[in-house]
């Protein structure tokens, strides 16, 4: 199998790096490999995990045309394995930062907002749920993590228009926490996480596990309902909407 996660270490704190040109897209072999990424850290005694994406891309999010080439049981399983890699992040009991060195939409927003801390390039890049744009519904369980961090009513505006926003316009509602020169997000990540584990460790962790138990309750099953959304997919407004999208990107 490929690698499609590049993986480096600063003292104690590994550095993740979605490696799927051009634009990151979340097919089932970079979830996986994701998953598998955070644990083989965790296990390696990471005190952190800087999550990168880049160039000029953190995530494109789902890979729409590969979705569009499955049946609905492979369909069922690409989605399986994304949220596994969003709740392997969630869930982590280790910091995570998410180094946004570019576009973030839909999926990747949704890998952003399970991570502890978000610094975004600053510039002309966008992220957000851009869902309903695409014919989708974002679940319940996705909706309570935009709403943890900008509020229910701004949640609601963000959602029901699928509106992506810049970076500045993303920190000034708190969606990201942090902007940087392009070049300089990951170092801006490490120097946060740094500074971060500069704390007493076990009161510093216990006090994050409480903090972010509804992240990780967010990601349940029953707040996602995989079937019932995986079922949407394949309404005819649906596909339409997302073969217009791919016929946009392929032109």
């Amino acid at each position: 199998m490929q690698p499609l996660i590049e993986r480096a270490e600063h003292d104690g704190i590994h550095e993740l790096r979605l490696a799927r040109p051009p634009v990151n897209a979340l097919d089932p072999d970079l979830c996986r490999q994701l998953r598998g990424a955070v644990a083989d850290a965790v296990a390696a005694g990471a005190q952190g995990i800087v999550l990168c994406g880049g160039p000029k891309a953190f995530s494109a999010g789902l890979d729409v045309p590969h979705l569009l080439s499955l049946d609905a049981a492979s369909v069922r399983e690409a989605w399986e394995d994304f949220f596994l890699a969003a709740r392997a992040l969630a869930g982590c009991p280790v910091p995570v930062v998410a180094a946004l060195n570019g576009h973030a939409p839909a999926g990747g927003c949704v890998l952003a907002l399970c991570c502890d801390y978000r610094v975004m390039a600053a510039g002309d890049y966008r992220l957000g749920l851009n869902e309903t744009q695409v014919g989708l519904v974002a679940p319940e369980g996705i909706q309570r993590l935009l709403r943890r961090v900008v509020g229910p009513h701004r949640a609601e505006r963000l959602l029901v228009a699928g509106e992506m926003v810049d970076a500045r316009r993303a920190l000034e509602i708190g969606l990201v926490d942090e902007l940087a020169d392009i070049d300089e997000v990951p170092r801006r990540a490490l120097d946060w996480l740094r500074a971060l584990l500069s704390l007493p460790r076990k009161p510093m962790l216990a006090t994050r596990a409480i903090a972010r138990a509804e992240v990780v309750a967010a990601l349940e099953p029953e707040l996602i309902e995989l079937d019932r959304f995986v079922a949407a997919w394949g309404d005819p407004d649906t596909q339409a909407a997302l073969r217009a999208l791919v016929a946009k990107l392929g032109k």
